[in-house]
């Protein structure tokens, strides 16, 4: 049996999540640990890549979809169809590197909205993937970046509470009808 999950990548009509934005409650609430990896969280997770490819996204937590579990999906090559998704349940990461880089972030959370945020380069996770096996990965650059952006969202964090230029970032949020008290500064 293959572990991967298979989700044609490509935009539906009508996704099968709802998208959560900024100043959405639901978004603030800490996940809850998965405790059993079974055919509901498989689903979950199908739709949670079929909602994140009809959105242009790279990366979605369950938090985005008003469903609070510690559930992430990523898949930074969204156009190469023979590049799998990643699917992690109850991810922890257990190392990150001192050097740090700073790129832009944006979410499907905030749409329109980019800015600069400054990230550990490399990291170790581990987590159970679709299987409810243990898995362990190092991740460097982009994917490192997208795995802390969407594990940020498990503990209720936004990209937009560790930007350090507040005024660029109350600037962008006002330009796309954001409310810059939806922020919480980490």
């Amino acid at each position: 049996m293959t572990a991967q999950i298979l989700v044609e990548k490509k935009k539906l009509a009508k996704p099968p999540l709802e998208m959560h934005y900024l100043g959405d409650r639901v978004l603030r609430q800490p996940a809850k640990r998965i405790a059993k990896v079974d055919d509901e969280i498989r689903l979950l997770a199908k739709q949670m890549l079929q909602t994140m490819y009809s959105e242009d996204g790279i990366g979605l937590a369950a938090p985005q979809v008003g469903i609070h579990k510690q559930l992430l999906v990523v898949d930074c090559e969204p156009d190469q169809p023979t590049h799998p998704p990643l699917v992690l349940i109850n991810p922890v990461i257990t190392r990150s590197s001192h050097q740090t880089c700073v790129a832009q972030e944006g979410c499907l959370s905030i749409p329109n909205v980019f800015l600069d945020v400054t990230r550990p380069e490399e990291i170790d996770v581990s987590y159970k993937d679709e299987q409810g096996r243990p898995r362990k990965l190092t991740a460097k650059d982009l994917l490192a970046r997208v795995i802390q952006h969407e594990m940020d969202h498990l503990n209720g964090v936004m990209f937009v509470d560790r930007v350090n230029n507040s005024l660029a970032r109350n600037q962008e949020l006002a330009k796309h009808g954001f409310a810059a008290d939806a922020v919480k500064p980490v």
